[in-house]
């Protein structure tokens, strides 16, 4: 007896229900009707016009050729400061930048100063007067915590001027 109850009671909730989707049918007709669109037609895209590459046969401005033409011809004025950088051979660890590079320690021996750097997980011996980096970085004092070096850069005019940089010696840990 009950479960007829409450499957009558279940079936009248389901009535009600359905008469109020009617309802809510009429009202979204109703909706539809009185909203009209406001959406702007789009714009049609310009049309592309491609043009011809006519400067094949020069130069790329930043290709590796044009820099080296332009170290050269800059190594050759008498009062540059890479005439003395070009004619030296280069050391090895001038082929690794300054932040690659690790100070790890530093050495006392004989009354001269090393530094011991770290590079792709190599150690490194360096002294006063040696080179490094990118940059014709040439080690100029070295101590305990440590090593000034000058570096020979381009400034924002093209000029080539000297710079101070520091490489410093690292905690363990970091």
């Amino acid at each position: 007896m009950r479960t007829v109850a409450v499957l009558c009671m279940g079936t009248l909730l389901l009535l009600g229900c359905a008469a109020d989707m009617d309802e809510l049918r009429q009202w979204m007709e109703q909706q539809k009707r009185e909203v009209q669109a406001t959406v702007k037609p789009l714009v049609p895209p310009k049309k592309f016009l491609p043009q011809a590459y006519e400067t094949q046969a020069s130069v790329e401005p930043f290709s590796a050729q044009k820099l080296t033409v332009a170290v050269k011809q800059e190594a050759r004025q008498p009062n540059s400061l890479l005439t003395s950088e070009m004619s030296r051979r280069k050391q090895p660890l001038e082929a690794f930048p300054l932040d690659s590079m690790t100070m790890v320690g530093s050495v006392s021996r004989e009354g001269r100063q090393y530094a011991l750097l770290k590079v792709d997980n190599l150690l490194y011996q360096v002294k006063s007067g040696d080179y490094l980096g990118v940059n014709y970085g040439k080690i100029m004092k070295i101590s305990e915590t440590d090593i000034a070096l000058r570096e020979i850069v381009q400034d924002a005019a093209g000029e080539w001027i000297e710079r101070t940089s520091t490489l410093q010696l690292q905690e363990k840990g970091r």
